[in-house]
């Protein structure tokens, strides 16, 4: 498991949600009853590879996560397991899918990020997440 953790000082009052395309990577600074966002085995490096765009969306959607907010786009996943979702980024690169859940605890868990190549999920990408949602119950 990889945890991104910010740089937040302890007087600060605010949420910072940085995210930084030309340097390729993403901070998320948590203040206290904000959840913290762990990204699960490869998921934050397929994000990075994600086409500036993607990322860039990927990034807002998360942020909106880490606000108690829902993403924009965004459907449940029931065949992982219950309270997993999707979020839906379609761009000029093509479709591209963050699975997490915030049903575990008081963290955000990204389980998987991958881009879409056809209509239906390829079943590797479903069987990935659900083995890191399993891991992560275990703990």
């Amino acid at each position: 498991m990889h945890a991104v953790k910010g740089l937040c000082s302890p007087h600060t009052a605010l949420t910072l949600v940085l995210y930084n395309i030309l340097h390729k990577y993403i901070i998320i600074d948590i203040v206290s009853g904000m959840k913290q966002i762990e990204f699960l085995g490869d998921s934050l490096d397929r994000i990075r590879a994600f086409p500036s765009d993607a990322k860039q969306d990927a990034g807002y959607q998360l942020g909106r996560l880490e606000e108690d907010r829902v993403p924009m786009d965004w459907k449940p996943v029931n065949s992982i397991g219950p309270g997993v979702r999707e979020i839906r980024i379609r761009e000029a690169g093509g479709a591209f899918r963050v699975i997490y859940t915030t049903n575990l605890g008081d963290r955000i868990y990204v389980l998987h990020a991958f881009q879409k190549k056809t209509q239906k999920t390829p079943k590797k990408e479903l069987d990935l997440a659900k083995q890191r949602l399993a891991d992560v119950r275990r703990k």
